[in-house]
């Protein structure tokens, strides 16, 4: 991958968040447990996503329509660069790799766009 998820979007920011949530964390920080409490953020943030579309619908009679689906956006990324961030983690050098090689089996599932992979 040259860096870019699509046109403007820069992964080595991953890397910064990574390399800074490491730092945060010390030298001293035991890596099993950062790795597992980045997995878990990815839950945090997916129950985030469920409230701003619970909100956008306007599940709740009490609350209306509390979200936009600006926001249901917004919180679908932070689910998104949450999940890099914890892959960056657990695999620093070659996630990327990871990344595209998973995408390209994904994709080469779906009958018509390349063989499976």
């Amino acid at each position: 991958m040259n860096g870019e998820l699509a046109p403007g979007v820069d992964l080595r920011g991953v890397n910064l968040i990574r390399e800074w949530l490491d730092a945060e964390a010390g030298q001293g920080g035991d890596r099993d447990k950062q790795m597992m409490l980045r997995v878990l953020k990815i839950t945090e943030e997916a129950g985030e996503v469920a409230e701003a579309l619970h909100g956008a619908l306007g599940g709740n009679p009490r609350k209306g329509h509390s979200h936009t689906w600006e926001d249901v956006e917004k919180e679908l990324v932070d689910v998104a660069v949450t999940t890099l961030v914890a892959l960056s983690t657990l695999n620093p050098e070659g996630w990327e790799k990871a990344l595209g090689g998973r995408l390209q089996h994904l994709v080469g599932r779906i009958p018509g766009a390349g063989t499976e992979g």
